[in-house]
């Protein structure tokens, strides 16, 4: 079939009277896979969200352009025909399951609305075809699936769920808006192979929206490159990786995690010292509610953390890592021996605990989450001063202003809200909350998950920076080995609980012993 399935011509995009989209322009043929890269704000899902018609901001508009489905101009469409078409022959797969799914339906009935939508089947029939979508996505138990709610799913099941969904009634084109962000990378390289061998069984095209050109190298057919609204550069794949022509499109595929951690001083002190850590969870059942069992998410763990030096702890999701890290932060009930230097802080109650806890400062996940609305961020900079010093107001907005200044920012900035930011901004200011307090061990939950390649180059430079100046020691959690490797010195595997590994960073990556570390690095770099 030489006509494209889909063609997007001169698209321009504003919101009110800002441009965000300006001329992007490329086709896609049934069975190809086309990648749409850029960074954050870049214009990616406005121009994805556009050929359905969803964008979600009332003052939206397409001054220019065109989107031709089969022939069918989308742009000012009916919505009736509109909705003909959304979940039916264009489905679209979004960023964030946990959002896009409703906490209050069960999969079943998510499941069944797209079903009842576009088909005329019998309740048998849905059922059957239910069945056949979970067991299509790799989904194990489908029965006991379809009964459960999405927050009794694990991340990598919910986006399986969310694959189902958009496959419901067999898409010739499948929009997918980050479809693998957050998850682990034996499940990101499960979902893209499922993908893959979908549109290879349906010769259905997908439209993939990514930051991670890893994925974009080992998946995609073309590249269409965004900054900024405008498209950069619109080429094949192999072409593009082999030969980019804009110096956009060159520092995008230099904004790799690169480098390795200054060396630990011989002799630095042990500052974190973990011994035999257990973390279980009880499981009641019966009207009564006794406990049956536990639920053993961490397993005699152990680990020693040496000042200036990062522990990297990796595995997937469900195998203790963010666990580990709040037990040892005292935010979890646990046994077994924390000690930080001479203090034993298994053995403390919280008021004995709460002077240390400037010692010990955590950055958490979701730049976006961690940080109050309501507050500027020179208040939630300076909140934790408020509690662990006696300063005065002048002193503690010194110390903001050191902070902010230490990771990058300007200390003018102290007088906006969060919304103001974007992501790695925002990221900085959660380090900036936790480096404050001048800490000694700083947990790192996944701080770069979230954010994109160049600038997840710039938040590790900036952490080995901050580390190589104040001596920090990090507790670092992520499913990116690629980052994992650019800031640890040590590293530490977990799985469904149990340290299956640990040792130094290039040990681990060159040679490492476990058949479950040999596959997470497989799946990570293939």
């Amino acid at each position: 079939m030489s006509q494209p399935l889909l063609q997007v011509s001169n698209l321009h995009v504003n919101f009110a009277d800002k441009q965000v989209v300006c001329g992007v322009e490329f086709s896609l043929k049934p069975g190809q896979c086309l990648a749409l890269v850029g960074e954050s704000g870049s214009g990616k899902s406005v121009t994805a969200l556009s050929i359905l018609q969803l964008l979600p901001y009332p003052h939206a508009q397409h001054p220019k352009g065109s989107i031709l489905y089969q022939g069918q101009e989308l742009l000012g469409a009916a919505p009736g025909d509109l909705r003909q078409l959304r979940g039916n022959r264009i489905s679209m797969i979004f960023q964030e399951p946990m959002t896009s799914l409703n906490p209050l339906h069960t999969v079943e009935k998510q499941l069944t609305e797209s079903l009842l939508l576009h088909r005329k089947l019998n309740r048998q029939q849905i059922q059957q075809r239910l069945l056949e979508l979970l067991d299509l996505v790799g989904i194990p138990q489908p029965e006991r699936r379809l009964r459960q709610y999405p927050h009794e799913l694990s991340g990598g099941l919910r986006q399986r769920v969310m694959i189902a969904m958009a496959l419901a009634n067999e898409p010739e084109l499948l929009i997918a808006d980050e479809p693998t962000t957050a998850l682990d990378v034996t499940i990101q390289k499960q979902i893209l192979e499922l993908l893959t061998e979908l549109r290879q069984r349906l010769n259905m095209a997908i439209l993939l929206i990514t930051h991670d050109l890893n994925v974009v190298r080992r998946y995609a057919d073309q590249v269409c490159v965004l900054y900024q609204g405008q498209q950069i550069e619109y080429q094949e794949c192999a072409k593009l990786f082999a030969q980019p022509q804009a110096q956009y499109t060159r520092d995008l595929l230099a904004a790799e995690p690169e480098g390795r951690p200054a060396a630990v001083a011989n002799d630095a002190k042990t500052l974190l010292d973990v011994r035999q850590l257990k973390v279980w969870f009880p499981i009641h059942a019966g009207v009564l509610k006794r406990i049956v069992d536990h639920h053993k998410a961490v397993r005699e763990a152990s680990f020693q953390l040496r000042q200036g030096e990062t522990l990297g702890v990796v595995g997937e999701s469900g195998s203790g890592k963010t666990t580990l890290a709040l037990a040892v932060l005292r935010l979890l009930r646990s046994e077994g021996e924390i000690r930080l230097q001479d203090h034993r802080l298994d053995q403390l109650n919280q008021k004995a605990l709460l002077p240390l806890r400037k010692s010990i400062q955590i950055v958490f996940q979701d730049p976006y989450g961690s940080l109050s609305p309501r507050m500027l961020i020179g208040e939630s900079i300076a909140e934790g001063l408020e509690i662990h010093e006696q300063l005065s107001s002048t002193e503690r907005e010194a110390r903001v202003i050191e902070a902010l200044r230490d990771v990058g920012l300007d200390p003018e900035t102290r007088h906006r809200y969060p919304h103001e930011f974007s992501g790695g901004q925002r990221q900085r200011i959660a380090i900036a909350r936790a480096l404050v307090l001048k800490p000694q061990v700083i947990v790192l939950d996944e701080p770069t998950s979230a954010l994109d390649r160049s600038v997840q180059k710039q938040i590790i430079e900036l952490l080995r920076a901050l580390q190589q100046r104040y001596g920090l020691s990090y507790l670092f959690i992520s499913h990116d080995l690629a980052v994992v490797r650019a800031l640890s010195h040590k590293i530490l595997v977990m799985k469904e609980g149990d340290v299956v590994e640990q040792g130094e960073s290039e040990q681990i990556f060159t040679q490492a012993q476990h058949p479950y570390t040999r596959a997470l690095l497989e799946a990570a770099l293939g």
